[in-house]
């Protein structure tokens, strides 16, 4: 048996996986929450406590499942700066904090157009480019310490291996800093002096060096196992379908993100003011795609739990049109100004019918991006979602695409992530999704694609 260990760092969660590489499926895991600390100049990542956590589960999952190599994948949206000495010069920025909107004007005045980028401006600290901007202006002297930038995923790459080195992915997601047509670093990187602060750029499959001898003794790990370079998370989750799958396709990786990626899509005018984007993909393609914050809507509206629900349940909240529409949160996704409003009285709706109108919203914000980015052919669902059948129904019933999902592998990005080691048996484990869909909820579709419309229109009036 070969196995890999992945670190996965979401937003919301960490783990760490054991991942078999011939049957390429996950066979151990270990989880702890993303905390943010709110000391400090502004709110960051507790990286030591993740990197406490990564530790312990490696040395934990390598004693029961012997590693021969260690891959990454992370969130986007974050960068590290380091001094010349490899430490934090400043704390790694939570993107949600909102510091850098107060130098918004500043930073539109300097960032590159859509047309170089094709990342779309976003708020708060969601483009790494206004991060490090405001970083610069805003604390001078410890950003003058600043001698490496590094992308996240390529920051515990460092921390396990000395290497400093950077990534497509996560260089080519909404961060402004690369044009993905040249494959170059955007014009921002040289405007602001950055260059000579970026370290090499490998690819995610790249070997980024050895884990360290000390690391190799605090975990048992075996001295000279390769680290590979690492990737972004919606990028992971999109690899193994590239791998194996025909175009035209797209992904959709879903977690604290709902992340659209379409894979031999029809050529569209993307608009970056609602949230769609040119991403680049493992094998340093661009990829159009569309993204909005479904897991948090998730989790602010539903919490952690999923009532059982029946056909009969879904059909009758169709039915009656219950409904929600955009946006929840605000600021970002398809409709980024609209404010989220339901159709009736929400307190009056059951657990089991509340967890459908909610899938139902998921399910055709999800379609709308689809739409937007002009995707095409079967539609693979990775992440948590894959296992929520009536969001998946829904989404069959809005788009009358195929729908695939494996809803026995909830977590896409650390197999994407194992694909990285060379000689793993890629396969995806996808079916389709099975059983009629009935014609209630395609009715129910259109007419919130219809009350939606109407209701951001009307958001838009003086």
């Amino acid at each position: 048996m070969r196995v890999v260990g992945v670190i996965d760092i979401g937003k919301t969660n960490a783990k760490v996986a054991a991942v078999d590489l011939d049957r390429f499926e996950e066979i151990a895991v270990r989880k702890t929450a993303n905390a943010v600390l709110t000391d400090g100049p502004y709110p960051h990542f507790d990286v030591e406590r993740l990197w406490a956590f990564l530790l312990e589960s490696l040395a934990s999952l390598h004693a029961e499942h012997v590693f021969e190599a260690i891959s990454i994948t992370t969130h986007g949206a974050t960068a590290v700066v380091l001094d010349a000495s490899g430490n934090l010069a400043l704390p790694v920025l939570d993107y949600e904090h909102a510091g850098p909107d107060s130098l918004a004007a500043e930073y539109d005045n300097v960032r590159p157009p859509f047309s170089e980028t094709g990342s779309a401006r976003l708020p708060m600290g969601l483009n790494v480019g206004a991060q490090l901007y405001w970083q610069q202006k805003t604390f001078p002297d410890d950003f003058a310490r600043v001698a490496s930038v590094l992308t996240y995923a390529q920051y515990w790459t460092y921390r396990l291996t000395g290497t400093l080195c950077n990534e497509l992915t996560s260089l080519g997601c909404h961060t402004d800093l690369w044009n993905p047509r040249a494959g170059t670093f955007s014009s921002l990187v040289e405007s602001q002096g950055w260059t000579p602060l970026f370290a090499p750029v490998l690819k995610a499959s790249d070997i980024a060096g050895a884990l360290l001898p000390e690391l190799c003794s605090a975990t048992g790990i075996a001295s000279g196992t390769p680290v590979y370079c690492g990737i972004h998370d919606s990028n992971a989750s999109l690899l193994p379908h590239l791998l194996t799958r025909t175009s035209p396709f797209s992904v959709v990786s879903t977690g604290t993100w709902v992340v659209m990626l379409a894979v031999g899509a029809e050529a569209k005018v993307l608009d970056e003011h609602r949230d769609t984007l040119i991403n680049v993909n493992a094998l340093g393609d661009p990829v159009p795609s569309a993204r909005f914050m479904g897991g948090r809507a998730f989790q602010l509206l539903l919490g952690e739990g999923a009532p059982p629900v029946s056909p009969q349940t879904e059909e009758a909240v169709a039915g009656a049109g219950h409904m929600l529409l955009p946006s929840i949160p605000e600021g970002s996704g398809p409709f980024p100004a609209a404010k989220a409003i339901w159709t009736t009285d929400e307190r009056e709706l059951g657990p089991a019918e509340r967890f459908v109108v909610v899938s139902f919203h998921l399910a055709l914000m999800t379609a709308t991006c689809l739409d937007l980015i002009g995707a095409r052919g079967d539609i693979v669902v990775e992440g948590p979602f894959a296992s929520n059948r009536t969001y998946l129904r829904m989404l069959a019933a809005a788009t009358g695409r195929p729908v695939f999902a494996d809803p026995h592998n909830i977590t896409g990005t650390s197999l994407g992530a194992a694909c990285l080691v060379k000689g793993s048996a890629v396969r995806t484990g996808v079916e389709p999704l099975a059983g009629e869909i009935a014609e209630s909820l395609a009715a129910y579709a259109q007419a919130w694609q219809k009350a939606t419309q109407d209701h951001v229109c009307k958001e838009k009036r003086p």
